[in-house]
């Protein structure tokens, strides 16, 4: 059996340790509500980075051009005392309040586009370029915050710290910007946390906004901050992930992103599996709608991974009576994309949870 990195041995065995004394199952506590605020308290420890409530966003507001439909606007916001974001609002005409998406840019070891992955940039043709090819790619050359906003919803998305005006980050400083934050007692990956969740109070509070339905939303990097926000976060009602949800046992193996460093430091939060495993933590959102779609052949999410979250995910739901708010897709064929026929079922099932 090959070796993971490190001293032979070591890390198998440091795996094999993992037991998440505190996931629903495991935990002596029995009621769902009771566990979730254990779980919850569990991971907002794990962050590093202070929760500030209290914090104004100070926003401000840039029109943009008319879209299909809707209005685009630039949007800067404060998010933590030390970080500010510049993202795109989009709100469809007529009249509100409306149902609201918190888009989510994925990774993808491209930096020059954050925001731009998800919303077609209408203020700078290099990044139009760039947003096009990547659009191209992975989306069938739609943006998903355009298509979202076509259908009636509000969408709010936002640069993480490091992609388009926030960075670009070179690959290699990912590792030397997530060092520096856990030599200082911080965390890249809790920092992220954070702004996702100041981002929902942000876009549920605004007045267009019904705040009884603010969905979370993303694919690959994207998805786990989707349902990691909804966990996190009261104001994000329901989530959609797309392409990242799995054990983690089953992703500690040779070869895999998570062993690599780099871009797993977005996602690492230090000390948190030796009490939750990966769905423990999505799986505090229960009894949130939520759904989980995946590529049967996704080489980051091995199927024995999806298949234990997936478990994981339903027993929780079911303790909450609420098995039916939960949907676990895997699609047949498909590998890492958020191809038009996967957009089409997630926006499909954003409507029937947001506009019911």
């Amino acid at each position: 059996m090959t070796s993971l990195p490190g001293p032979p041995g070591l890390l198998h065995a440091l795996k094999d340790d993992l037991t998440f004394p505190l996931a629903w199952g495991t935990s002596p506590v029995r009621d769902p509500a009771r566990w979730r605020r254990t779980a919850r308290a569990a991971v907002e420890d794990a962050l590093l980075v202070p929760a500030e409530p209290g914090l104004p966003f100070d926003p401000e507001h840039t029109p943009g051009p008319e879209g299909d439909g809707y209005s685009r606007e630039s949007v800067a916001v404060t998010l933590t005392r030390r970080t500010r974001a510049r993202g795109v609002l989009l709100t469809p005409h007529g009249a509100g309040p409306f149902p609201a998406v918190l888009l989510l840019h994925d990774h993808g070891s491209r930096f020059d586009i954050g925001k731009e992955k998800c919303v077609r940039p209408w203020y700078d043709d290099t990044r139009l370029a760039s947003a096009e090819e990547w659009a191209g790619r992975h989306f069938d050359g739609r943006f998903p915050g355009d298509e979202l906003a076509r259908r009636g919803h509000v969408v709010l998305c936002l640069d993480a710290l490091g992609w388009g005006e926030r960075g670009p980050l070179v690959y290699e400083e990912q590792q030397a910007l997530a060092a520096a934050l856990y030599q200082v007692g911080s965390s890249l990956a809790g920092l992220h946390a954070r702004e996702d969740q100041r981002a929902a109070a942000f876009l549920a509070g605004l007045d267009r906004v019904d705040a009884r339905r603010v969905a979370a939303a993303g694919w690959s990097m994207g998805g786990h901050r989707a349902w990691q926000t909804a966990a996190l976060s009261d104001h994000v009602t329901a989530a959609a992930s797309v392409c990242w949800m799995t054990g983690l046992k089953q992703i500690l193996v040779p070869g895999n992103d998570t062993l690599r460093g780099q871009s797993a430091f977005h996602m690492l939060h230090p000390g948190l599996a030796r009490h939750l495993d990966l769905p423990d933590v999505a799986s505090i959102a229960a009894p949130k709608p939520m759904l989980f779609l995946h590529g049967e052949h996704d080489p980051h999410f091995p199927a024995d991974g999806v298949r234990v979250a997936h478990d994981r995910l339903r027993a929780v739901w079911r303790a909450w009576d609420a098995e039916d708010r939960l949907r676990l897709t895997v699609r047949p064929g498909r590998g890492h994309t958020f191809d038009s026929p996967m957009q089409d079922e997630t926006y499909a099932w954003l409507d029937s949870v947001l506009h019911a």
